[in-house]
């Protein structure tokens, strides 16, 4: 075997948020050639193993685990073990699993690739249609009104667009608190991207929709627009007159 058969990995792969035709040629060939998964759930990514026709063994690395797991994958792949790691969907390490692992791999000097693909986070802010030259994603904010506003009150008056995962029972509270910390909005609630029923639903806070036109079920990624330019300006001015 040659220094290069014999050298292990860490790949990580993006997978598709909701439709399976955004798998790559190189996405599918890292998971092919990987000797072991990293996933979330086992359920979803052998899903993913049978539409691809693949066998390979996985084994959990989720917010549960801790970074004595990591290691221990390190491990293996200081061993010559090729890993992908791969999330239910989107890029491993972007709000999910994957960046202690990265991190300890890093500090060992292993071999790390990551495969590019599907992003909920930049496919939602495409679809908004709000101007985001720059953006704070800021993943799922805290259970409660406190924490919520403390997340947000920092982007009170900053021109950057917010974008947001949330749960389908707690959006319409994510965006009255929003309202309070934020003002006058636009914003835009995108569910179920790339899904047979994708909806992109826009309106400016503190207007909130009701079930029978945001159905509450699916994948949630919300837009906040920041404050345009000409507000902004005149919030500087309504601050130096105070």
């Amino acid at each position: 075997m040659s220094d290069d058969e014999s050298q292990g990995s860490l790949t990580l792969v993006a997978t598709p948020i909701g439709h399976l035709g955004d798998l790559s040629a190189r996405t599918i060939q890292a998971l092919t050639d990987a000797d072991m998964w990293l996933v979330e759930d086992t359920r979803v990514s052998g899903k993913l193993a049978s539409h691809l026709g693949l066998r390979k063994p996985m084994r959990v690395l989720n917010d549960h685990s801790g970074s004595s797991v990591s290691e221990r994958y390190a491990d293996e792949i200081a061993k010559g073990a090729k890993i992908a790691v791969l999330t239910d969907g989107g890029s491993p390490a972007i709000s999910d699993p994957g960046a202690i692992l990265t991190n300890i791999c890093r500090d060992r000097n292993l071999e790390i690739d990551s495969i590019p693909g599907p992003s909920a986070v930049v496919n939602a802010l495409a679809l908004s249609g709000f101007f985001a030259q720059r953006f704070a994603f800021l993943g799922f904010l805290g259970r409660k009104a406190g924490a919520i506003r403390g997340e947000l009150q920092p982007f009170a008056h900053s021109p950057l667009t917010l974008v947001l995962f949330e749960s389908p029972h707690r959006f319409e509270n994510l965006l009255k608190v929003a309202h309070e910390v934020l003002g006058e909005r636009r914003y835009a609630i995108c569910r179920e991207m790339t899904k047979a029923h994708q909806q992109v639903f826009r309106d400016k806070l503190p207007e909130v929709p009701g079930e029978g036109t945001v159905p509450h079920k699916g994948e949630f990624t919300i837009v906040i627009e920041g404050i345009r330019r000409g507000a902004a300006d005149e919030l500087e001015i309504e601050r130096c007159e105070d």
